[in-house]
């Protein structure tokens, strides 16, 4: 190839023209002034593909630029219509031009180009509508398409300060001074620790949840349901909207409490006249305000969310204030207690509400006279009046309700004080003389128990302090980077409550009297809020903060709640529930609201704040137990989609919370856990079998198969979600003439690749018929099982009997599995031998299987150089998995990697992703996008992109593809056996192209020619299916005559006669087909695809030769059956010079997602 040349399409009549998409290269004369014209014809607007010469001047070969329009990259115009390879739109199909991926080209449609889909995938996004969006639609008098703008929240913002609101509340402002008299400090401690492990373990398992794929709003309702399915995540679902709205509940009536108790008590509509009447007043009070406030609160959240969320800072603010100005006051103690002085009688501590002074007389004038507290407890003000016997008994004094800091009070607080309802809060260490009647006194002016108190009692009471941890997951739509800002923002905001809380035990205990801590209302301080005493500058600071934090914790829980049901509702998994999915123009849940309140109502009517407190503490604790199962049942299933980037979790942490919750639940109150248990149950139940039909009949020794049954029928009822897909595998042994396995190292990579517990059949064709192979089969059977079980190989073994060997793979890839229980990939080995073998169909076999994978929609692997695969007791050391992303397929070349590192052979090696950017691609964009679209995948690899530009078409590539298709032409025309193939190709490569000639040594044997013409046959069935030249075709097709010629006489020849009879029919013909084969032209469409393969291999060896192994996209079969051995050739191109190589065909659907 020694001259100048320009290759130019053209037709049969010598135009310029285009056939199909198959172009016919000639040369044309090298002197010829108007050649290199002769391309521009059609001009560039109809974006003909052309070959234009271009003359190097330091190089003494020529070189063929191939020229295209160039598509921008990231223009604005995608050439799909959605980022995910099932695309339906056919109207806008993906245009492509150019030389460097024209081996992928007949697949563009569905296999797009990277630089293509990239853009796309990095910022897809499918968030529900939120509450942003509902104030919008309020405004704007309905709902109206703006454009999407990118949430800009971040960590401390959109997390962390919306769970500090929600965690701390009504319990700490309200109960936390009582637990810690009541319990003391180590008890306290206890009970705080207890639930701040809680919630800190349940935490952790949101995190790992909630950073496994993108987690539109939904909490932990979306989590769940989407970790461990619509039964679980309808029941626990409906559990925290329970808990949410008997939160609204609570906090409803905290906010009365302390309205009518602290700030305003004279508001109150019922009065007790007699003391035992108090209780009931009070019940009944809550019950008139509670409902009032209940409804101003749903019309505010009707009117619109707004409002809430616009005062949500407001709130936010009263609580930080509340929290500063307790930890100034204990600071305050240290060097000046706040002057609150509490009364005792004896040991009793008295409320302080009816008098002014502690002390019975007082001296006036000269003259001693009783005090109010003497009328308290005598029968009239005289001094000789009838006193009852213990005040007579027992002198008053005054002690200091805040001590300080530094007082010593510690010490006496350390201990717990329970006891029965009406017991007397008395102080210890102090002497008194018993009445004579104490059964009486408890209706004196005295502090007394108002509930029985025990351990477990508060420990239900006090758990709601630490809920809330939820508020995170449930913004994560309006987040920057919901992935890093869920689990930082929810665990710092747990630390810093648990920080709080303990600490405020401590200093609880530490600075206020014991009698003033089990003071529940602060009777004995005259009515203030005993942390209120506390606070610096003044009680109202805490007062009026806690009443603020309380109405706007109502108003979330009120918000909160109806969305979460409207979530449920929509889905659909609770039919009786649909209708409060529904609501105003906007999405606002009006149906939901008006249940929520009714729902409210209840908690409002129990009326005590002591007894709703443990109801929703069940609900609460189920919703996290449930939290805590799914990551534990994700981490020990080890799911390929199960891939958090929050990386600090363990299934035994998830266990351990699980655990927790469910020990909480029985402590605080083990009827109430044993309803929410029965409630979900039948939540469960309910979902799971309604409008189904189960069948009982079975019997207990029918339980298991009946179950399987029961289990595959359910898997065939639709296609597994794309984050639910796994491997599950369909391998292609071959045995050797022992029927023994070829490769076991291909069982090796099966074991590797069984992170994703799917499913493992391995199987073998065998030709014959099953009368005469039934031994041999079942000896190959037990070969195979021997070998899997040496190689760790779990699954099953299938062995069919086949008269012929393609329809037995056929076979097998259709009908292997059971219902649901189908494999979905299928993996061999590279035929490494398909030049040598003696089979001239072997490859052809090998190509046959890529179509049928592709037409039954299953992924291909293709082991290449398998014995060199690593054995199961290998360990890589630090290296790198290199994939090598051409086109996108479903995205199984990233998921393979992440199932192989989970293996201890592959664990320590890294992930590199590579990317091929054309000319006019942006490579920058590029990779960033990729870097995104792995983020949101939470898949570690480095990232590469690699510019192939359109460089010209090498002396090399166009001669290597010459002679790739002279052989196949000479072996088409000369009918030769593969021994004899091996020759004539080294005849074609040398430089003098000298004739051919056959030497054939004879020896005396006896051949059937029946057999003889089968042979015929085939090979000229293989002439069928060949590609070649126009020019030459004309000489194939003479030669094309299955049934003329002397070899179909039926008699029996020595083999010297046979073959000089076959020779001598057919040497002219042969002659001159040899002669024609010489001024051949190569096919254009070839070229180019040798050009892909010789560019994408120089790449490939560059980057990746010393990877432990290279994952690259696999090439779709040619649609002409003809061109197969071409495409053989190709891929022996594309991966020379690499050891071990893994060929991926995606089956034509997604199997990796950026979703939980």
């Amino acid at each position: 190839m020694g001259e100048r040349f320009v290759v130019i399409p053209v037709d049969t009549r010598g135009t310029v023209a285009r056939e199909g998409e198959q172009f016919h290269a000639v040369l044309a004369d090298p002197v010829a002034p108007d050649t290199t014209n002769g391309c521009d014809v059609a001009g560039p607007s109809e974006r003909e593909d052309s070959f234009v010469e271009q003359q190097d001047p330091g190089a003494g070969v020529p070189i063929l630029e191939y020229n295209r329009e160039p598509v921008k990259y990231g223009d604005g115009v995608p050439k799909e219509n959605s980022p995910f390879i099932n695309n339906s739109d056919h109207d806008k199909g993906n245009s492509y031009d150019g030389t460097n991926m024209a081996l992928f080209e007949e697949e563009m449609d569905s296999h797009p180009m990277v630089s293509s889909l990239l853009n796309k995938l990095a910022n897809y996004t499918n968030l529900s509508q939120g509450a942003h969006e509902h104030e919008e639609a309020d405004e704007n008098e309905g709902p109206k398409k703006k454009t999407v703008k990118s949430p800009q929240m971040g960590t401390f913002m959109g997390v962390y300060l919306p769970c500090l609101q929600n965690i701390l509340g009504v319990i700490l402002f309200l109960r936390l001074t009582w637990i810690v008299g009541t319990a003391g400090i180590l008890q306290s401690l206890v009970i705080v620790g207890m639930c701040c492990s809680c919630t800190m373990l349940t935490a952790i398992s949101m995190s790992a949840i909630a950073t496994n794929g993108v987690v539109p709003a939904g909490g932990s309702y979306y989590m769940i349901s989407r970790s461990l399915g619509p039964e679980f995540g309808g029941a626990v679902g409906l559990c925290f909207y329970l808990g949410t709205t008997f939160a609204g509940s609570m906090y409803i009536l905290g906010t009365i409490e302390i309205l009518l108790t602290y700030i305003v008590p004279k508001a109150a509509i019922f009065v007790a006249e007699h003391k035992e009447d108090e209780v009931d007043a009070l019940l009944n009070n809550m019950r008139v305000y509670g409902t009032c406030c209940l409804v101003l609160m749903a019309i505010v959240v009707f009117v619109g969310v707004k409002y809430v969320n616009k005062l949500a800072l407001v709130f936010l603010a009263c609580v930080i204030l509340s929290i500063l100005a307790i930890y100034a006051g204990v600071i305050k103690t240290i060097f000046e207690p706040p002057d609150f002085p509490v009364c005792l009688l004896g040991n009793r501590t008295l409320q302080n509400h009816a008098f002014d002074l502690c002390m019975k007389t007082e001296v006036k004038d000269n003259l001693t006279v009783t005090t109010k507290l003497w009328s308290l407890f005598c029968d009239g003000p005289d001094l000789n009046a009838t006193c009852n016997d213990y005040f007579a008994s027992n002198i008053v004094t005054e002690i200091q309700g805040i001590p300080g800091l530094i007082s010593g009070a510690i010490s006496e607080n350390m201990w717990p004080e329970y006891g029965p309802h009406g017991m007397l809060v008395e102080k210890n260490n102090v002497t008194s003389f018993e009445g004579s009647d104490p059964a009486k006194d408890i209706y004196l002016p005295y502090v007394v128990n108002d509930i029985t108190t025990f351990f477990t009692l508060l420990v239900g009471i006090y758990f709601p302090s630490v809920t809330g941890i939820m508020a995170g997951s449930n913004r994560s739509g309006d987040l920057r980077d919901a992935q890093k800002s869920i689990p930082i923002g929810t665990i710092l905001a747990i630390a810093t409550t648990s920080f709080i809380y303990i600490s405020s035990v401590v200093l609880f205990g530490a600075c206020i009297e014991g009698v003033l801590l089990r003071d529940k209302f602060g009777d004995s301080v005259k009515g203030n809020l005993v942390i209120g005493t506390l606070s610096w500058p003044s009680p109202w600071v805490i007062v009026i903060g806690s009443f603020f934090s309380c109405c706007g914790a109502g108003l979330q829980s009120l918000t909160g709640a109806p969305r979460l049901l409207q979530a449920i509702a929509r889905d659909g998994i609770v039919p009786f529930l649909q209708v409060f999915g529904h609501g105003k123009a906007n999405g606002e849940p009006t149906w939901a609201l008006l249940l929520t309140a009714g729902i409210c109502e209840i908690g409002i009517l129990i009326a005590s704040l002591d007894s709703v407190a443990p109801i929703l503490s069940m609900f609460f604790l189920m919703c996290y137990m449930f939290v805590n199962l799914a990551c534990a049942v994700q981490t020990l299933l080890r799911t390929p989609n199960w891939r958090p980037r929050f990386k600090y979790y363990h299934w035994a942490l998830s266990f351990l919370g699980m655990s927790l919750c469910i020990a909480i639940m029985f402590i605080s109150s083990w009827y109430y856990a044993l309803v929410a248990m029965v409630i979900a149950g039948c939540i469960y139940k309910y979902i799971e079998y309604r409008g189904a039909e189960k069948e009982w009949g079975d019997g207990i020794r029918g339980l298991s198969l009946n179950a399987a049954r029961y289990a595959l029928l359910r898997l065939e009822d639709a296609p597994p979600h794309t984050k639910n897909w796994r491997p599950q595998l369909l391998v292609l042994l071959n045995l050797d003439s022992d029927q023994r396995v070829k490769h076991p190292r291909l069982l090796s990579f099966t074991t590797q690749l069984k992170a994703g517990k799917g499913l493992t059949i391995v199987g073998n064709v065998f030709e014959g018929t099953y009368l005469t192979k039934e031994e041999e089969a079942k000896k190959a059977e037990q070969n195979i099982k021997s070998a899997m079980a040496a190689e760790r190989t779990k699954g099953f073994c299938h062995v069919v009997v086949s008269s012929d060997l393609r329809d037995g793979v056929s076979h097998l890839i259709q009908s292997a599995g059971l219902g649901g229980m189908k494999h979905n990939s299928v993996l061999m080995s590279w035929p490494g031998t398909w030049r040598q073998s003696n089979d001239p169909t072997s490859w052809r076999n090998f190509i046959e299987t890529i179509r049928e994978t592709t037409a039954a929609h299953q992924a291909l692997l293709v082991a290449k150089n398998v014995d060199s695969f690593p054995t199961n007791q290998d360990c890589l050391g630090e290296g790198t998995i290199d994939v090598w992303w051409v086109v996108h397929d479903g995205g199984m070349l990233m998921l393979l990697p992440f199932l192989l590192r989970q293996h201890k052979v592959w664990r320590k090696c890294k992930m590199r992703i590579f990317t091929v950017a054309q000319m006019d691609d942006n490579s920058i964009q590029m990779k960033k996008d990729l870097q995104m679209f792995l983020y949101h995948l939470r898949l570690d690899a480095a990232v590469e992109v690699v510019e192939m530009h359109d460089n010209d078409i090498s002396a090399f590539t166009y001669e290597k593809t010459l002679v790739m298709e002279q052989r196949s032409q000479m072996l088409k025309q000369m009918h030769l056996s593969r021994t004899e193939r091996e020759r004539e190709i080294q005849s074609i490569t040398d430089e003098s192209r000298s004739s051919i000639r056959r030497k054939n040594q004879g020896a005396t044997e006896t051949v059937n020619l029946s057999q003889q013409a089968s042979t015929m046959e085939d090979t000229q069935e293989d002439e069928a299916q060949l590609i070649h030249d126009k020019n030459t075709a004309s000489y194939a097709a003479a030669n094309d005559k299955p049934d003329v010629g002397p070899d179909r006489v039926h008699m029996t020849w020595t083999k010297d006669k046979l073959l000089t009879e076959r020779n001598r029919s057919r040497e002219p013909n042969t002659n001159m087909a040899v002669r024609d084969l010489f001024s051949m032209k190569p096919n254009q469409s070839n070229v180019r695809r040798m050009h892909t393969a010789v560019k994408l291999n120089e790449v490939v060896v560059n980057k990746s030769q010393g990877a432990h192994l290279v994952l690259l996209n696999m090439p779709g079969p040619p649609k002409n059956r003809g061109g197969d051995e071409n495409y053989m050739e190709f891929l022996e191109v594309l991966l020379e010079g690499l050891n071990r190589v893994l060929l991926v065909r995606g089956g034509g659907r997604e199997v990796i997602t950026i979703y939980s």
